[in-house]
């Protein structure tokens, strides 16, 4: 596990990585946002005020390993939707901020239901907000419906969801670039982090026609299950490898590259070239 802190409004909480998301110390939550000192008792409180959250409340929160100042210990910890059902049940000033996002978050997402162009135009919005360029962020938007394509077809084809479809993927991946996404990562230095978000506009094009080029192969060949959609994932990226290594010959160039926009915005980078 990772542990690390983060800070709202002067105080520390402590959260802890666990199965790959963040886990947040439910105490410090709720002492960052009531004026009590003994949170542990208004904890109590709160799961009879609230008698749904009580409830649920072993569903909500674990018991994980948090460093201390005195050493590692077991605390009650919540992941990002059990903290925000637990602010829910706070009737503190401090909490109305978060309500407020959540309840806007929450409107936007009925928004998205209702008209999916919404959730693109947002998407957009966010990687124009992080630096990224406008060819790059189209790159990628288009990606992300190849990506859709595919894993629609899978599922229409009994390939039955993960992990069977990250294995999928890490043979397209393994064909196409040499490294499966895990591999790919690393070299990048990324942990979290979503791996195509930190690709080259080259990385993606590829990406894109490894992907593409196994969706149209599992439906000329009529693919069936887990077995036959393998070795269409691997044929899909052995056609983006064979692309990619004459390029490579033709440019000088590798394709494949630690380059990542953690450090630096991608439209900076751009500008700086």
């Amino acid at each position: 596990m990772d542990t690390k802190l983060v800070v709202f409004k002067d105080k520390k909480i402590r959260r802890t990585l666990h199965n790959d998301e963040w886990w947040f110390v439910v105490e410090d939550v709720v002492l960052a946002l009531i004026d009590s000192k003994d949170p542990k008792q208004y904890i109590q409180r709160m799961k009879q005020r609230d008698p749904e959250l009580g409830k649920g409340w072993v569903h909500i929160v674990h018991t994980l390993s948090i460093e201390t100042s005195g050493g590692a210990q077991r605390m009650l910890c919540a992941n990002t939707e059990g903290i925000f059902r637990i602010i829910q049940s706070i009737p503190s000033p401090k909490a109305e901020p978060f309500k407020r996002w959540l309840a806007k978050v929450g409107y936007e997402r009925v928004q998205e239901i209702e008209d999916p162009e919404l959730a693109t135009k947002r998407t957009k919005e966010l990687y124009r907000a992080k630096g990224y360029s406008e060819a790059w962020i189209e790159k990628r938007m288009r990606g992300i419906a190849i990506r859709a394509e595919l894993t629609d077809e899978w599922r229409q084809r009994n390939v039955k969801g993960e992990p069977e479809y990250a294995i999928l993927t890490a043979e397209i991946s393994k064909a196409a670039f040499g490294l499966t996404p895990g591999e790919y990562k690393k070299l990048k230095g990324l942990k979290r982090e979503n791996l195509r978000d930190h690709m080259t506009d080259l990385e993606l094009i590829f990406s894109m026609l490894g992907e593409a080029a196994t969706t149209e192969i599992a439906r000329k060949k009529d693919a069936q299950g887990f077995g036959e959609n393998k070795v269409a994932a691997h044929k899909g990226g052995r056609i983006a490898g064979d692309a990619r290594k004459k390029l490579e010959v033709e440019t000088g160039a590798k394709v494949v590259t630690p380059e990542n926009y953690l450090v630096e915005p991608q439209g900076k980078k751009l500008k700086g070239k």
